[in-house]
């Protein structure tokens, strides 16, 4: 099948991790980035297009296409029944991600005893296989809420308060430049009020991972690394006075899971999380950078214009993005674990609530952000909880009802553009979405969000 725009490299490029909000600091006014009204919130998941943020416009045109017709057909695997599809808006949403230039959609809901399948577009862009719904792919700052309940398991058992400084547990780690882990709690890393700089922010290692991403595609970063690049610089505001998106937050909760419990952080997600829910598709690769198990390829792009060469960033070393987003896992996996989570079956009820009290974002929006989760009220006013992520060449979307009965996964295998408004909003409000009208420029992976 020809190919309608640039050719596809077998290079490298695009670097993200995904996550859900904008960045604000204490002094940020909300109406900047929040419309007035009921104006929705724009998801901000993984990506801001290397050279700046996306103009929309340019992300439509001269972008390769794969037409939806290429792709396998969406079905209902359990609990389906025949006539009217409760999921026509969702599979046109996911169409026209792939109109708008996104290689391949993968998506999963569950509803009940209902579980749907879809997938539009394709996996592979050389042998245009279809996606399918066991293909494996890398969820960014979804990884967040793992953490969080790893740190909050822990602190149910008595190991921990949230309230302790990070001082406490990683004596002198947090320091430099205004930075000082004796006046930051562990909750504020976890619902990212601490002010720590964003070491992804950092213009030199922005400029590893985006354009230099062909030479460094497996680095090795170790998280004091990581957190040193963040402390070079001064912090965004004083912790508790503002919210600011930071992966560095999420690379330090990670720390502190190893100093609690003596054990890794993957150790501890893997004990306490992946094997009690049977997630047998969820893994952390730590500094390996292939895809275990069956996965398609992610695409990526390096530069921020419509005619830009398309790259596969299939294999890369995630240990850059560390506790703050490198998990790889599935659609179902993701439904499952944010049933569990949403659910109430991963914490006890105190923790729970600590889980999901959130802090406003500055956004405007109403919503806030929890410990690794987000809540956001849609355009029919339906309540869910969410996070997204990103990292090269891969931008997902897990979502659920308050709940934990209705939960979706979303995979797109390229990071250039994408709506995931329109994906969420479609799947919980169906025939009264209101989508944007224009496909969205998402923030990018290189903030891990």
């Amino acid at each position: 099948m020809p190919l309608n725009g640039p050719a596809v490299d077998g290079v490298l490029p695009g670097v993200h991790l995904g996550g859900t909000h904008r960045k604000h600091t204490g002094n940020t006014k909300s109406g900047k980035n929040g419309k007035k009204g009921r104006e929705r919130m724009r998801i901000r998941t993984v990506r801001r297009a290397l050279v700046g943020a996306l103009a929309t416009a340019a992300v439509t045109a001269g972008v390769l296409t794969v037409p939806a017709s290429a792709a396998a057909g969406a079905g209902i695997s359990a609990g389906g029944s025949t006539g009217h599809d409760p999921h026509t808006a969702t599979r046109a949403a996911m169409e026209a991600q792939v109109k708008a230039g996104i290689p391949g959609v993968l998506g999963q809901t569950r509803d009940g005893a209902e579980v749907w399948k879809a997938s539009s577009g394709v996996a592979d862009l050389t042998t245009q296989r279809p996606r399918r719904d066991q293909d494996r792919f890398r969820i960014g700052s979804v990884s967040k809420a793992f953490v969080s309940v790893v740190l909050l398991q822990q602190e149910a058992e008595g190991r921990i308060d949230l309230d302790d400084t990070v001082d406490h547990w990683l004596p002198g780690t947090v320091r430099g430049n205004g930075h000082d882990g004796r006046l930051i709690t562990v909750r504020q890393l976890l619902n990212h009020t601490s002010g720590i700089y964003n070491y992804t922010d950092d213009p030199g290692f922005r400029e590893k991972i985006t354009t230099g991403f062909p030479e460094h595609r497996y680095d090795t970063f170790t998280p004091r690394q990581l957190v040193r690049i963040a402390t070079a610089h001064e912090p965004s505001f004083r912790p508790g006075t503002g919210w600011g998106y930071s992966n560095t937050n999420y690379i330090l909760a990670g720390m502190v899971v190893e100093k609690v419990s003596g054990r890794s952080y993957p150790e501890e997600i893997e004990r306490r999380v992946i094997k009690p829910l049977g997630l047998r598709a969820t893994t952390l690769p730590g500094t390996s950078p292939r895809i275990p198990g069956p996965h398609g390829r992610g695409y990526s792009k390096l530069a921020d214009t419509p005619d830009a060469k398309i790259y596969d960033t299939t294999e890369l070393n995630p240990s850059w993005g560390g506790a703050a987003g490198e998990i790889i896992s599935t659609a179902g996996d993701l439904n499952r674990f944010y049933r569990a989570l949403l659910g109430g079956e991963l914490l006890p009820r105190a923790q729970q609530r600590e889980l999901l009290t959130t802090v406003p974002t500055g956004s405007g929006a109403p919503g806030g952000y929890g410990l690794g989760v987000s809540s956001l009220r849609l355009s029919c006013g339906t309540d869910v909880w969410l996070h997204t992520g990103g990292i090269h060449g891969s931008t997902t979307l897990a979502t659920s009802s308050a709940d934990g009965r209705h939960t979706s996964a979303f995979n797109l295998n390229g990071d250039w553009t994408g709506d995931l408004d329109a994906l969420v909003e479609a799947e919980y409000c169906g025939a009264d979405a209101r989508p944007s009208g224009k496909v969205a420029a998402l923030t990018a992976l290189t903030d891990l969000r």
